[in-house]
Order: structure tokens, then sequence, then C-alpha cells
């Protein structure tokens, strides 16, 4: 980050959360802890409306409103995914300086990695990272290429989520949500990763032990981006285990919640 995106961070983060960019499902001003939840590519908010079923009444659930889709449909993309961290960062605004757990999915988990060094650079770094389904960014090397035409991009989607075929299929729907999936797949592609330092807080990583996208094992990386605990769960499932194995993931995450009450690091 350059000191001019830092200095900007630190002023928003002395003011109210930017209401763009959180969908708030369950909230609160009491001070208790929050889980912030970061869509994968070309997802929304929503995908994590269910969430507060199973996390306890008093956690604050919201999830980010990326730009590009739903009520933002016309608020422009940033050009590169540190961009976009640098802007979530500095949205959280006071937010930021209560016990706040990230968690994130695929390219969700790489956003919200960059955004948990950037609440750490600003000195309140997240209570716990959690990540799923994406290699750490000191990993990325040796990945697939990025699809990059849109007849690539849908039928890479389609591989991973067999349910999302309908959208693309539908002509209207396909011109409202492919824009926002194709965007999300450029700073995917422009985004190398690389050396990051480390992170105080624990790092939770998940995978399906069915994910044609990478070997579980891959997740384990994830452990040399903290100096805190790290620790892995394979549940069943594919790319998309979240969805099909929310509960087991949910029982989990109160396991890392109840860490985060008690100060240690989840077992």
């Amino acid at each position: 980050m350059d000191t001019t995106s830092a200095e900007a961070m630190g002023h928003a983060m002395t003011g109210p959360p930017d209401g763009r960019w959180l969908r708030r499902f369950r909230d609160s001003d009491d001070g208790e802890t929050k889980v912030i939840c970061f869509p994968h590519a070309g997802a929304v908010a929503g995908e994590y409306r269910t969430w507060p079923e199973g996390l306890p009444p008093d956690i604050g659930v919201m999830a980010v409103r990326y730009p590009g889709r739903e009520e933002r449909f016309d608020d422009p993309i940033p050009p590169r995914l540190e961009a976009l961290a640098d802007d979530i960062a500095g949205a959280l605004g006071e937010l930021a300086r209560q016990p706040v757990v990230l968690f994130g999915h695929c390219f969700g988990a790489t956003v919200a990695h960059e955004v948990a060094l950037r609440l750490q650079e600003q000195g309140s770094p997240p209570a716990a990272l959690c990540v799923s389904g994406t290699r750490p960014p000191h990993a990325l090397a040796g990945r697939s290429p990025v699809p990059s035409t849109d007849e690539d991009i849908i039928a890479h989607v389609r591989t991973l989520d067999a349910n999302r075929a309908a959208a693309f299929a539908d002509p209207m729907l396909r011109e409202a949500v492919l824009p926002a999936v194709r965007g999300d797949y450029h700073l995917v592609e422009g985004y190398s990763g690389g050396s990051r330092p480390p992170l105080a807080c624990p790092i939770y990583a998940y995978a399906g032990d069915e994910d044609p996208e990478l070997a579980p094992d891959e997740m384990r990386g994830w452990a040399d981006m903290t100096r805190g605990g790290f620790r892995f769960r394979v549940l069943p499932g594919g790319h998309f285990f979240l969805k099909s194995a929310e509960p087991a993931l949910l029982a989990d995450l109160r396991n890392v919640l109840d860490a985060v009450r008690t100060g240690t690091t989840a077992a």
C-alpha cells in the first residue's frame, strides 16, 4: 500500500462504516463481535443471508457489497484487487476497531486477507481470518490460467456451480450477472500474490473434499500467513461446500467465535 491510501484509510476508520459497502443481516451498536463475510467472484452479499440462523444471537453478521452488482450496479469495479481491498478497509470505519472475524470464500478469501493486512497496518487487526477454497498469495505462481473470454468464464462458473447455469441461459439474466463475474475474474487475473507480511491474528482455513479447483492440502499454506494460530478443516462437498455443508461450517465457526471471546485459538 502507498502512503496516500494508508492515510486515507486511517482517516476513514475514525468515522462510521460506509453503508454502501455492507449489508447488515444482524447488528447492533453494543460492541459485540462481528462476522464480516466476503462473497466469491461474481456473487452478492445475499449469499450469506442464512448465516445469522446458525451463529449465536449476540454475534453481528454482515457481508460486503462489492461494486458492479445489485444496488451498486452502476458503481465501477476497481482496476486491481488491491484497490478493492483499500476501499473496503477504508469503508469499515469505526467498525474495524471492534472485534471482527473476516470470512471469505475463493476470490472473497483473497480480498478478506488483503483487507486484514490493511486493518493490521492501521492498528486494528481482525480477531481472526477465515479463508475458504483458495490458495494463499505466495502459492499462486502455478495456478491455472484465469478464464478471460465471456464463454470461458461462463464455462468455468458452470463447472464449479451447476446451479448458476440458468442465470447464463437466460439472456436478460446473463446481461445482469455477467459484468460482475467478468469484473471479478479480471481482478483475480491481475492479482499476482507473492510475499505478504504475516498477520498477528489466527487463520482458520476450510476446503471441500471434492473441490475441483484445488487439493484440500493446498490450503495448509495459509499457515505461513500468520504469526498466530492456524487450523485447517476439510468438509464434505465440492468448491461450494459452504452451501452444501453450511450447518457443519457454521458449527465450526461457532467454535472460532468462542475462541475469540476467550482470547484463545480454536481447537
